[in-house]
C-alpha cells in the first residue's frame, strides 16, 4: 500500500483530525500539563487499564508520588502497594527502577530525547514516542492498537498487524497524515480509536474521518485491521496452601523471575506435619494475558500452636491477618481468597 500513495496528499486528514480533537477531546487531568514524569506515569497505567477504571489510581499514585525523586526513593512494597488493583505489577516494578534511572544517569531530570526516553526501563516505542511528541515537540507517531485500527481502515490496508513489521509500516503510513502539532495528533488518535472507531461496534457516522475512510466508504469496515496470527494461551497450574490459626495466616514475597513478580502469596508447600490439618480445596481459574491459571488453594486450619510455631521457624514465613494483608499486594484470585476467608472468620 505505502508505495502507491502520494505522500503529499493525506496531511489534510490529520488536520481534520486535530480540528475534531479541539472540540471533542476528553477532559482528563493529565491532559493539562506537559510534565513528562506525569504522562509517564499515565501512559504506563493506561496501557493495560481503561481510563475510567484506572483515573483513581493514576491520581492516587501521582499523590503519593508527584515527581520522580520522590518515586526513586520510595521502597518498591509501597510502590506495589500504590499500584494495587492496576494488575501487570511488572510495570511498577519497571517504572520504580526506571525512576531510579532518571536520578542515577540523568540528574534528575526527566530526558528529552526520543531515544534517550526509550533507554528506560519498561519504556517501548509507543510511550517513548507519547511522551516525545507531548511534552518535547517530537514529530513521532506513537504507533499502538488504536493506530492500527483507525490506519488500516482509513487506507484498507490489508498489512498483517500481527507481523513483526507491522510496529514500523504503520509508522510510515502515520507520517502520510501527520500535522505539526504531533503531541495532540497522538491523544486525538487515542480518543478516536477509543471513543469512536473501536474495534466491534464503530461509530461511523459519528468519525470526523469518516468520508476519507475507504473501508467505510466501501462497506469493509469489519475487515480490518487484519490480523492473522493469535496468541495461544498457555495452561498453567499452581497449587497453594492457605495455612492459618486464630485469624492469622502465612504469606511469603514472590521473586521477580515469573508472573506476580514481587507480589505477596501463600506457602505453595507445606510439610507431612500440616497434611492432617487441610481441611478443603477450591480450585479457582484466573486468565491473564498469554496464560490460562488454574489455582488449587488448601485450606490448613491449624490448632496445634506447637506445630504452628515449628512451621513457622522452619520455613521463616511472614505472619499476617485480613488488617496487615491490606498493606500489601496480593494477586488478584489470593486477595478474594483472602475476602472470603475473613468474612467466614467472623461469622464464626
Amino acid at each position: 500500500m505505502l508505495e502507491k500513495i502520494e505522500k503529499s496528499d493525506f496531511k489534510y486528514i490529520g488536520n481534520k483530525l486535530l480540528h475534531w480533537y479541539e472540540k471533542n477531546a476528553r477532559d482528563l487531568p493529565f491532559r493539562q500539563t506537559k510534565d513528562p514524569y506525569k504522562i509517564w506515569i499515565c501512559e504506563i497505567v493506561f496501557q493495560q487499564t481503561r481510563i475510567n477504571q484506572g483515573l483513581n489510581h493514576y491520581n492516587n499514585f501521582i499523590e503519593r508520588f508527584p515527581d520522580v525523586k520522590t518515586l526513586a526513593d520510595a521502597d518498591e512494597n509501597e510502590v506495589l502497594l500504590y499500584w494495587k488493583g492496576l494488575g501487570y505489577y511488572s510495570r511498577a516494578i519497571n517504572i520504580h527502577k526506571a525512576a531510579q534511572q532518571i536520578m542515577n544517569d540523568y540528574n534528575g531530570i526527566f530526558p528529552h530525547e526520543y531515544e534517550e526516553i526509550l533507554k528506560l526501563k519498561g519504556v517501548g516505542k509507543y510511550t517513548a514516542a507519547a511522551v516525545s511528541s507531548i511534552c518535547f515537540n517530537g514529530r513521532i507517531p506513537a504507533v499502538d492498537g488504536n493506530f492500527y485500527r483507525v490506519l488500516s481502515r482509513i487506507f484498507a490496508d490489508d498489512f498483517d498487524i500481527s507481523n513483526s513489521k507491522a510496529f514500523n509500516y504503520f509508522s510510515e503510513l502515520a507520517h502520510l497524515i501527520l500535522p505539526e502539532n504531533v503531541g495532540d495528533f497522538n491523544q486525538a488518535m487515542m480518543d478516536l480509536g477509543s471513543e469512536i472507531c473501536k474495534p466491534k461496534n464503530p461509530l461511523c457516522g459519528e468519525c470526523p474521518l469518516n468520508q476519507d475512510c475507504i473501508a467505510f466508504l466501501t462497506n469493509k469496515i469489519y475487515d480490518f485491521p487484519v490480523k492473522t496470527k493469535k496468541v495461544k494461551a498457555e495452561g498453567l497450574e499452581l497449587k497453594y496452601y492457605f495455612v492459618h490459626r486464630n485469624g492469622q495466616f502465612l504469606i511469603q514475597q514472590r521473586k521477580d523471575d515469573f508472573i506476580w513478580k514481587k507480589l505477596y502469596e501463600f506457602p505453595p508447600e507445606i510439610s507431612e506435619e500440616l497434611i492432617p490439618f487441610i481441611k478443603s480445596v477450591k480450585t479457582v481459574n484466573h486468565k491473564l494475558t498469554h496464560k490460562n491459571l488454574s489455582i488449587e488453594i488448601y485450606n490448613v486450619e491449624v490448632d496445634s500452636e506447637d506445630t504452628w510455631k515449628h512451621f513457622i521457624a522452619e520455613n521463616n514465613y511472614i505472619i499476617s491477618d485480613y488488617e496487615s494483608s491490606h498493606q500489601k499486594s496480593f494477586p488478584k484470585p489470593l486477595e478474594n481468597y483472602i475476602g472470603n476467608y475473613h468474612t467466614a472468620y467472623r461469622i464464626l
